[in-house]
């Protein structure tokens, strides 16, 4: 009874009362400094935004250019690609039991560089030359046969009947000759058609198919090859290079180029236009022209990219044993302090650089120190380009 007269209202939980008012105070002391934190953040942001914007600049690069490069009109980029090109295949199908070439072996025209098995067409072949024997002895008996009964009939001693059996079997005689003569060539045509011949004087760039594996025509099976070797004529070869359709009127039959592979920049070639295709594409806009090597080395191989300058005049042969000079576009260069500067940027600033430069190229000059190849440097150089300020790329 005591228990039940117990007074529980101590137990009550007044959660209205703070328990901790430390703790309350100092979170709303670090929320305020958070705000505080980011107020002062952006005001900073606004006020370089407002009144410290950064300068809007372009990049030029600082590239490798031949000394003839000053005499221009245009620059494209293209390939090395054999005018001369085949896949070789054979005509009929079957085992690849000999393959004669590998990569980079010269082949002359109908050379046999590969063979496929011809047991089966062997045996047709001699099959057919043993039919011909035997028709081309029947043929005699045959011949004697008309003879005789011809005579017999012009005496009476023969009847037309027999007269027109003879002739019959003379008749079927010489046309089973003939058909044993189609059979024999048949046969020789398959057994030339296991023969995989060169179609031209040419190198062999690839092989695509080993001995042991099933050749046919046009790969009709899931796990047999079509072509065995494909082979290039290397006296054919050229640089397809892409031109804009914009800047394709620059550019003329038999108008002088300048070919230097990416292999080896410091090397260039004579070249001419040979040709301008009469059609574009139109998902790059672009119209592709044939430039032919007035003379190149062995060192020139097929799907090799090409950087090709055309010229406005004559070439001058003299110029392509020099080695490429670095140059850098004119409005990239101004005079601070009786010194040749250019800017690069470096952490959104402007860093100034000086340079050392050379021969006036045009547009472009030379620069003999204080750049490398592939640097980028602020295009048109104002006033307000100074070192240090902030600048952004455009």
């Amino acid at each position: 009874m005591e228990a039940k007269k117990a007074d529980l209202s101590a137990l009550k939980i007044d959660r209205n009362k703070d328990e901790n008012p430390a703790h309350a105070k100092y979170l709303k002391w670090g929320i305020g400094a958070v705000l505080s934190v980011i107020v002062i953040y952006l005001i900073v942001i606004a006020y370089q935004t407002l009144f410290d914007p950064a300068i809007e600049v372009r990049l030029v690069t600082a590239i490798m250019q031949s000394q003839s490069q000053s005499d221009a009109v245009l620059t494209a980029n293209g390939y090395v690609v054999a005018q001369r090109k085949a896949a070789v295949a054979s005509k009929g199908m079957g085992k690849l039991v000999y393959l004669g070439v590998v990569e980079g072996d010269r082949v002359v025209k109908d050379q046999v560089i590969a063979r496929l098995e011809d047991n089966d067409i062997k045996a047709q072949l001699e099959q057919a030359k043993a039919t011909l024997l035997f028709n081309q002895a029947d043929l005699r008996d045959a011949e004697n046969t008309y003879s005789r009964v011809s005579e017999l009939l012009k005496s009476g001693a023969s009847t037309p009947a027999e007269f027109d059996i003879a002739d019959s079997r003379l008749k079927r005689v010489k046309a089973s000759i003939e058909l044993a003569k189609a059979q024999i060539m048949a046969a020789e045509v398959a057994m030339e058609n296991t023969l995989i011949r060169a179609p031209f004087n040419g190198t062999v760039l690839t092989k695509n198919a080993d001995v042991g594996e099933i050749v046919a025509p046009l790969a009709a099976g899931v796990n047999s090859k079509a072509a065995v070797v494909t082979i290039a004529d290397m006296t054919s070869l050229q640089v397809e290079a892409d031109v804009s359709e914009s800047n394709i009127e620059k550019i003329i039959i038999e108008q002088d180029c300048e070919i230097r592979l990416d292999a080896y920049p410091d090397n260039a070639y004579p070249g001419f236009v040979d040709k301008i295709v009469p059609t574009a594409d139109r998902a790059k806009a672009t119209v592709m022209v044939k430039v032919g090597f007035k003379r190149y080395d062995k060192r020139v191989l097929p799907e090799m990219s090409a950087k090709v300058v055309f010229l406005k005049g004559a070439i001058d042969e003299s110029q392509l044993v020099k080695k490429q000079i670095l140059v850098v576009d004119k409005s990239a260069v101004v005079n601070r302090n009786g010194k040749q500067v250019v800017y690069l940027v470096r952490d959104d600033k402007a860093s100034e650089v000086a340079i050392e430069t050379g021969r006036d190229m045009g547009s472009y000059v030379e620069v003999k120190a204080g750049l490398v190849n592939g640097d980028r440097v602020i295009e048109k150089v104002s006033d307000k380009i100074i070192n240090g300020v902030k600048v952004t790329i455009k």
